[in-house]
């Protein structure tokens, strides 16, 4: 009962009872999770919402929470208009049920859309529509987030930015959100409490943007030291979040330690049973194989019960921690009594401090089976009572484990949708996976689902599928995927129009159609690799599909030159046809090189680098597209000039670089003004000036280890290391741009652009 202590006792009590007799009877610590924060103030926090959101209509919209509304545990809002009654009632068991009761309503009465984006679409009629109906979750849980995400998306909010996602979250009934901002503070005690000199501390945390994977134990020091003013900084912004998370009465998962300690170990506890994790990514020895304290050490659960006491006395807590113990990385021994112990380690260290601690593990070490045969598994799995474990199924809609894995052997698990990875831009989704799976997967027998959940290592894309997803969390079946393409048109426009319809169901059947298992979308496409010959374009759809959306948003736009979310699909989609041209064009460069055809070796290299100089003119015209911005938000951390250029060189080495020498080179690379005009194109022009030197010349090959070391010294290196002021706000007039851009590139969707782009596609998907 400790988690409600703010709700009126009788209230929460019999509240508790229902859940248990309903929901609870295999997993009654997860049955206890529920929000801490009173119903008054949970409605409080959804109306302030409300007046953030819509202010000059506020008033027509009355929240309530009530938490005997639902009578099974999962959430349930009910809307209530009536004639003659000019306010909207909203009723939701918790914060977030009423929110995401609101959110429905503007959806699929007033046709609004309310995006991760600034551009919003929230025009409502004069007279709100009568409304009477309730729904109810099929599901306990709405979870949110990858441990990833803070690193290629949130590293450097601030408050303004968090609160406006902070009521995104709400409006979608998240209920379950990762917080993790702020922990490096409590390390930082934790480690000095244990006698570590500042000295040894500092070449073990990363810079900002690496955080994640410098928890994971994947990597150490790349970008730091961490200056002590982050610290301060991001531990004031946790609480900030935390507070208004728990207002909206949801659960934060909050971090538990998972074994990985600096290296300065072996000096402070010279007897400590430790392992230095295996090479990751090829990071050298300066910045790679931190060391992990071995689970049979009693100084495992004297640290783990360290830093937990400080997540506690600084956060509260809510009873769900996450902490991943192999995250793409190796365990050191295969033995199952080794992984019963390390489970039961890692769980313990939890427990000490809360007894009714639940561990979130994400489940994407199983990915690799070639180690985590079904009986390793098991062995880590079953190492932790049955309910005191919840796992994210992280990609269930391409690679779930939850079936191979029998339902984790009785472990409670949540059908992610991951999507995403490193923030990359590029049209891309699964929606008829995502569409029927999840109701697939809460029929499968002796299943052991408990919610659905969105996992993007990155977000601020595709956010159809998104809106897609997030509605298996409202909905017990699928939904005619054209029809819901079309309404999605409607309320993204706020008009019913066949030209957004049309343009919406094209990309629906084209690159939002991906069902293969035979490739992986990286958001590696060409123009946005280092140039080589090797390069092949990442194609699942007609091509022709996307420069058909094109058209009809073309037509679309003149009518609606200043509708905000219109400009940035129209760019989209403009990016991405752009995108397919430059693949086209990379293979026109290198037939004629092997064909030692000069002119059309310079004819082709100049389209593809005027490619890139209107690429980034369409790009500069949106401000959803700018590096400028990226690049204030992380100098906006500093205190002084010091720090921000040490920011700065984070957020430009993880879009690029990410490592000192290309370790993982443009995994997380940004089609923004700013890189295709400062970074790919002089790639490019560096390549093709290559290639013409070596025809020119006559006298040798082009190599490409020669140029991959030149391109390094001379653009890709260079890069992160400048400081070069980027625009923060839009440029040029967006019709303008916008047409010039269409007339000029639409008609090389010719026949032999469009053929060879069909032809990689065929080969992608097994058809030649």
């Amino acid at each position: 009962m400790g988690s409600c202590l703010k709700v009126p006792l009788l209230l929460c009590f019999i509240y508790y009872c229902l859940i248990i007799a309903v929901d609870g009877k295999e997993w009654p610590h997860l049955s206890k999770i529920q929000p801490s924060t009173a119903p008054v103030v949970q409605a409080a926090a959804v109306q302030d919402l409300v007046a953030r959101l819509i202010p000059e209509r506020q008033n027509e919209f009355q929240i309530h929470v009530d938490p005997l509304l639902s009578t099974t545990g999962r959430d349930t809002f009910r809307l209530l208009k009536k004639p003659g009654d000019a306010r909207v009632f909203v009723t939701g068991s918790s914060g977030v049920a009423a929110a995401a009761g609101f959110n429905f309503y503007l959806k699929y009465s007033c046709h609004s859309q309310i995006s991760w984006e600034a551009n919003s679409q929230l025009s409502l009629p004069q007279e709100l529509p009568q409304i009477d109906t309730e729904i109810t979750s099929p599901d306990r849980f709405r979870y949110y987030q990858n441990v990833c995400t803070l690193g290629y998306s949130f590293i450097w909010w601030n408050w303004s930015q968090w609160e406006r996602h902070l009521d995104w979250m709400a409006l979608n009934g998240i209920n379950l959100p990762l917080a993790f901002v702020g922990q490096e503070a409590l390390w930082q005690r934790v480690w000095k409490r244990l006698g570590f000199e500042q000295n040894e501390i500092n070449p073990y945390f990363s810079g900002p943007a690496f955080l994640p994977w410098n928890r994971m134990g994947n990597m150490r020091g790349w970008g730091g030291p961490l200056p002590s003013s982050w610290n301060e900084k991001s531990l004031a912004l946790q609480r900030q979040i935390l507070d208004r998370m728990r207002d909206f009465g949801m659960t934060p998962v909050l971090p538990a330690f998972a074994g990985f300690v600096p290296r300065a170990i072996a000096r402070v506890f010279p007897s400590a049973n430790v392992t230095k994790m295996t090479r990751w990514n090829n990071f050298q020895d300066g910045f790679c194989c931190p060391y992990m304290l071995q689970p049979d050490d009693p100084l495992f659960a004297k640290i783990g019960a360290l830093f937990l006491k400080e997540v506690i006395k600084e956060f509260g807590t809510n009873h769900i921690y996450n902490c991943d113990t192999f995250n793409e990385m190796e365990p050191t021994s295969g033995d199952e009594k080794y992984l019963v112990e390390v489970g039961y380690s890692t769980f313990s260290a939890m427990t000490s401090i809360d007894p009714d601690a639940i561990w979130m593990m994400q489940a994407w070490l199983f990915m690799h089976d070639s180690f985590w045969s079904k009986e390793r598994a098991k062995a880590l799995l079953t190492s932790v009572p049955t309910g005191r474990m919840l796992i994210l199924d992280l990609q269930s809609e391409l690679s779930e484990q939850f079936t191979r894995l029998d339902s984790y052997f009785g472990q409670p698990f949540i059908w992610c949708m991951l999507h995403n990875f490193g923030g990359t831009l590029g049209l891309y989704g699964a929606a008829q996976r995502v569409n029927q799976g999840v109701h697939k997967a809460r029929k499968m027998p002796n299943n052991t689902m408990v919610g659905v959940g969105i996992t993007p290592e990155g977000i601020n894309q595709n956010y159809v599928i998104y809106d897609l997803m997030l509605e298996n969390g409202w909905t017990s079946q699928p939904v005619n995927l054209t029809d819901w393409f079309g309404q999605y048109s409607k309320r993204r426009y706020g008009f019913e129009n066949e030209l957004a319809v049309k343009a919406w169901n094209l990309l629906l059947n084209s690159v939002y159609s991906f069902n293969l298992t035979n490739i992986k979308v990286r958001g590696k496409y060409v123009i946005c690799r280092r140039p080589s010959f090797k390069l092949k374009p990442i194609i699942w759809y007609q091509p022709l599909s996307v420069a058909k959306s094109w058209d009809s948003l073309y037509e679309l736009v003149p009518k609606h030159k200043n509708l905000s979310t219109l400009q940035h699909d129209f760019v989209d989609v403009t990016r991405q046809c752009l995108q397919l041209l430059g693949a086209f064009y990379h293979s026109q460069i290198t037939k004629a090189y092997r064909k030692k055809n000069l002119p059309d070796l310079r004819k082709n290299g100049e389209m593809l680098l005027e490619l890139f100089v209107d690429m980034d003119s369409v790009l500069a015209s949106n401000e959803d597209f700018l590096m400028g911005k990226w690049i204030r938000d992380a100098r906006s951390w500093g205190d002084n000039n010091k720090e921000s250029d040490l920011y700065e060189f984070n957020a430009r080495n993880q879009i690029t670089l990410w490592g000192p020498q290309a370790e993982i080179l443009d995994y997380a690379n940004k089609q923004w003004s700013g890189v295709v005009n400062y970074y790919y194109k002089p790639r490019w022009q560096l390549f093709i000036q290559s290639l013409i030197g070596s025809l020119v010349s006559g006298e040798s090959e082009f190599d490409q280890n020669t140029f991959n070391q030149q391109v390094f010294r001379s653009v890709e290196e260079p890069f992160t290391l400048d400081k070069k002021q980027l625009p923060i706000e839009s440029s040029g007039d967006f019709w303008t741009v916008a047409n010039a851009t269409y007339s000029k590139w639409r008609p090389r969707f010719d026949r032999s652009a469009v053929n060879f782009l069909t032809r990689a596609m065929k080969r992608n998907v097994g058809q030649e």
